[in-house]
């Protein structure tokens, strides 16, 4: 009789992810499918060809996959460097209701990007931007040619005020792993905090720091909206080009902006698989440590 309604009681469970499942495959699997579908066949003669990742090796689109790989790693990496010790700091707050507000602030940061984020900068740091003729009048720097908020520089400026809160929310539960336990039987042993960080606190922190680093990279290189509100045909760049291809009208051709869909997605997948390993792997050693 326990083991019917334990078989039924997973026949509802089972019901209950259906949903879930179908939204996948409706929105992530079957585009998916016909991304690589629509990458592999000519539109003219509905034939096999491999002629649209031939064309990726122009220089127009290895300089967009260069762009997009430097702009990701370079915002990245200044995100998971600043949100890493912010996060720490955050971690160290003596106040638990100041440091709640903290991480709401983080995650509502992180979650202002695209098309606003980029109007925000132009209204702060445009050529008549508030900081910008601050600066001016006040001061008399003159930011501008030497710094616009439409190049690359900018870009990056742009890019890094969402990755340090994203990077803040990631590692923040790291630093709550680690037990104030461990620093104490480490200064008891005579180690300094140099020591501690370098022997204890960081090992135990590195998966996490990688996870974020990752994470922090495909959210930076499937970007559109604020590189497109920016830059638009300033800088080029593969979610731009694979726009350009898809939707342009003076340089339309989805065949090869499906191929470069699909080496971004490769691109992302390996990023997603690093991640999830050293997601993992901290987890691992926050249990075992324990």
């Amino acid at each position: 009789m326990a083991s019917i309604k334990a078989r039924n009681r997973n026949k509802l469970d089972l019901l209950g992810v259906v949903p879930f499942l179908l939204f996948c495959l409706a929105f992530e699997i079957v585009p998916i499918i016909l991304l690589i579908r629509g990458s592999l066949i000519d539109k003219a003669t509905k034939a096999f060809t491999i002629k649209h990742y031939l064309a990726l090796g122009a220089p127009l689109y290895i300089n967009s996959f260069w762009n997009s790989i430097k702009l990701s790693g370079l915002t990245a990496l200044i995100g998971c460097i600043l949100g890493t010790l912010i996060a720490y700091a955050i971690y160290r707050w003596p106040s638990t209701r100041v440091q709640h507000a903290l991480v709401t602030l983080s995650d509502v940061t992180t979650n202002f990007a695209g098309a606003p984020l980029a109007f925000a900068f132009i209204v702060i740091l445009g050529m008549n931007g508030v900081i910008t003729q601050f600066l001016l009048r006040y001061f008399n720097l003159q930011l501008y040619p030497k710094f616009s908020i439409y190049s690359f520089s900018g870009l990056v400026l742009a890019y890094v005020y969402f990755q340090i809160p994203l990077m803040i929310l990631l590692v923040i539960p790291a630093f709550e792993g680690l037990k104030k336990e461990w620093f104490e039987s480490a200064q008891s042993l005579g180690a300094s905090n140099f020591q501690y960080w370098w022997r204890i606190g960081l090992p135990l922190l590195m998966p996490s720091i990688i996870a974020g680093l990752t994470l922090l990279f495909a959210n930076a290189f499937g970007a559109y909206a604020t590189a497109y509100t920016l830059v638009e045909s300033q800088l080029s760049l593969v979610t731009l080009q694979i726009g350009f291809m898809i939707a342009g009208e003076v340089r339309h051709d989805p065949g090869i902006g499906m191929a470069m869909s699909v080496v971004s997605l490769i691109l992302m997948g390996l990023s997603i698989g690093i991640y999830q390993l050293s997601a993992r792997r901290a987890k691992w050693l926050v249990k075992s440590s324990s």
